[in-house]
């Protein structure tokens, strides 16, 4: 089996489906929106800096849920299945889930 370990600072992430809505509406596949949430599969080892001869560090984790831009990264498939591989600045952030942010926050 393969597996795609990225480069430097990139990130391969599986899009999230988007949830059809109920209404009886029929949607063809070519008028629907991609959503612009995923599931990070794998990261890379982080960015070289050329001036201090360093790797910088990762802020994503695998398995993570994150929000990207709607043209951000390149889509490629892995044995069918849609994948996309993008830098880490490309992300807009990381989405946590509201029942883990409450019980940090103590509230």
């Amino acid at each position: 089996m393969r597996h795609l370990q990225p480069l430097g600072d990139r990130i391969v992430i599986r899009r999230t489906e988007l949830e059809e809505k109920v209404g009886g509406i029929y949607i063809p596949d070519s008028a629907k929106s991609k959503a612009n949430e995923g599931v990070v599969l794998a990261v890379g080892p982080g960015a070289y800096n050329e001036h201090t001869g360093k790797v910088i560090p990762m802020h994503t984790r695998v398995g993570q849920a994150v929000l990207f831009g709607k043209y951000a990264g390149s889509e490629f498939a892995i044995k069918g299945e849609e994948l996309i591989c993008m830098r880490e600045s490309e992300l807009l952030g990381i989405l946590h889930d509201e029942a883990a942010m409450e019980s940090t926050s103590g509230g």
